[in-house]
Formats: structure tokens, sequence, C-alpha cells
């Protein structure tokens, strides 16, 4: 027959560290993102850092009204991540809509739900970049349509360094992008680099271009920023990591 046993409350005294992990990072991404978590979870140590992520819907295709929409998402998503509790910084995981929407409108929405949490974009880590790697020109390498890519081209050639070179793959669908393969990644991103560039970038946080870019690197003799590498790169000086950071690229050495 079995026993009846009454749980009693341990006499152990409760001690509880301020935090579960040092470093607290959340994340915005679109609800068909296959890509940007699991570049986080590559770079990111999870014994010092925490990557806390949450969804936003998104429709497909590309287009400037679908990503102007994902504005206003933002607000909800952001405070659903662990809330009411302190983060360390935020960020949204879309090249495209901080371009169209304006990261001073993202950082708006973002802190509309996370009060006084300093944010990042895929833009403007990537003008940090820049700045970091001294590339005073760049080439461009974006997987979507003409019209999208230019609007992408047209936002760091007014915020930033010269625009020399840009080619386009045409893909309007972020689930298409994340499926383009390795090798149309980096011979694309080698076709893209012109000689006189500093640097080259690839744009979109669904490109699974992060575990490309020392291969690219190695063929064309100049740096790479990519969206998530570059997002990373920058929510990790915000929170003052020091560890260093191997094969992805020369950023982390800045």
């Amino acid at each position: 027959m079995p026993m009846n046993v009454t749980s009693t409350v341990s006499a152990v005294p409760i001690e509880m560290d301020a935090r579960p992990v040092k470093k607290r990072i959340a994340l915005v991404v679109l609800a068909t993102d296959h890509t940007t978590e699991l570049d986080f979870s590559r770079i990111c140590d999870p014994a010092d850092i925490g990557v806390y992520a949450n969804r936003i819907d998104y429709q497909n295709p590309g287009t400037r009204e679908n990503l102007l929409a994902t504005g206003p998402r933002l607000t909800e998503a952001a405070a659903q991540i662990l809330p009411d509790e302190k983060m360390d910084v935020i960020a949204y995981g879309c090249t495209a809509a901080s371009v169209v929407l304006g990261n001073d409108a993202v950082g708006e929405y973002l802190n509309a739900g996370k009060p006084d949490t300093p944010f990042v974009t895929p833009s403007s880590a990537a003008l940090e970049a820049f700045k970091a790697l001294g590339a005073r020109k760049i080439s461009v390498l974006t997987p979507y349509s003409a019209h999208i890519s230019d609007a992408v081209v047209a936002y760091f050639s007014s915020h930033g360094p010269e625009v020399v070179r840009a080619n386009c793959l045409g893909v309007d669908d972020d689930r298409e992008i994340a499926r383009l393969s390795e090798y149309t990644i980096i011979e694309a991103a080698c076709a893209a680099m012109d000689p006189d560039a500093d640097a080259l970038f690839l744009s979109c946080t669904g490109l699974r271009a992060a575990v490309c870019i020392a291969r690219i690197e190695a063929r064309i003799g100049k740096p790479v920023v990519t969206s998530n590498q570059a997002m990373i790169w920058r929510c990790l000086r915000e929170i003052g990591s020091t560890k260093p950071v191997v094969g992805y690229g020369r950023l982390f050495q800045h």
C-alpha cells in the first residue's frame, strides 16, 4: 500500500542570486525568422549572457507596407520579455524594417515596452561597425527585391560610408532568404565586392551569412559586416562583454 507522504518545508536557509545570469539581452524577431536566434546562440556565451527572444507577426512579401506594419507590434513584444524585469539591451532583428521605420522610431516602440533600455538595430549597428573598421567606402549585397535593396543602400549612403557597389538577389520572402545556400551567399558576396571598397556589408538578419564571414574575408581580403554579426557585436559592447569572439569576422577584434 502506498504511504501518504506530505512535504515538509526545508530548514536549509534560502539564498538567491541577483539574477539567474549576469547579463540579459532582449531580442525581438519576426515570426518567420529562421536565423537570428541561432546566430545569437552561436556567439553569446550562455554562462554569462541570457538571450530572451519574442516574436512579432509578419506578413511576406517584404514590401514597405509590411515592414512598416511591424513597428506598432514591437512595444507589446518587448514588454512580454521577462515582464517588469530590467534588460541590459534590447534588439530588433530586422534590417529592412529598421531602415524603413527609422531607428529613432524603432527605439520609441521598444522603449514603450522596455523603458530606459538601450536599443540596437542591425542598421544602426552596421553604421557603428563601419566606423570601428574605418570603412569609408563599402560594397553591399542584399537578398531583397531591388526596391527594398535600394532603400537599404540609400539609408547607408545618407548616414555613413559611400556605397560604391550594390547587388541584390531579388528574393522577397524571408523564409526563402533563410534557405539561400552558403555557396550562394559566399559567391554572391565575393561578386559584389568592389576593389575600391574598404568593407563588404551583407544585409538581412534572415540570411545565413554569419557562418560564412571567415570564408568571405579570406577570399576578398577585406572586412565583412553582416546584419546579425553587427547587431550581436553592438549588444556585446553595450553589456560590457570582453570575452573574445573568434570565427565571426575582423569586426570582433574591435
